[in-house]
């Protein structure tokens, strides 16, 4: 079989206009949405984060406070929204009241002793954009976390740890869903 320096020319080129396409797609797909996953609609540069109210008698010191934070942090560090400090000033609303708070025995140990405990949050959150008129655009919904401490050693800090890794779940969660509309 002979050497044809021209097939290899050609199967060249159509190797490099098939890179060369690659790389515009890829840039142009970069261009449209960021690292973090989160894609923002053009004209959206703003989000208002109220306060989470607890109507769940939890006791827990500061819980909303600390979900507020979990939140402002999961939407300010995940994305280009910048806080806006009222509702007139935002392209996006994020609002919510949290429902419910339960601690519970989790694991039991054989001589009915309790092993883990588990706390459940729940909240109920609403997320839409200020100048949509697409009432689908966004969310109305419940959101859960749980998370589980060894009530044996520190329980209040076990506790107070676990209700921490449960609202960060839930902000993970209401970030996700605000964003995967987008």
């Amino acid at each position: 079989m002979p050497f044809h320096s021209k097939n290899i020319v050609q199967h060249f080129t159509y190797f490099f206009i098939f890179m060369l396409t690659s790389a515009l797609l890829f840039a142009y797909g970069c261009l449209r949405y960021s690292f973090s996953g989160a894609s923002i609609p053009e004209g959206v540069n703003s989000i208002y984060i109220p306060f989470f109210a607890n109507q769940s008698s939890s006791g827990v010191p500061n819980l909303s406070d600390r979900l507020n934070e979990v939140l402002i942090n999961r939407f300010i560090n995940q994305s280009k929204l910048q806080l806006a400090n009222n509702r007139g000033g935002a392209d996006a609303v994020l609002e919510g009241t949290i429902v419910s708070y339960a601690n519970a025995p989790f694991s039991v140990t054989g001589d009915d002793q309790t092993d883990q405990n588990q706390v459940s949050i729940t909240v109920r959150g609403t997320f839409a954009f200020t100048e949509s008129e697409d009432e689908e655009a966004g969310f109305n919904k419940t959101f859960s976390g749980s998370s589980t401490y060894d009530p044996n050693e520190s329980p209040i800090e076990g506790e107070n740890n676990a209700a921490q890794q449960a609202l960060v779940q839930i902000a993970n969660n209401m970030f996700n869903d605000a964003v995967s509309g987008w």
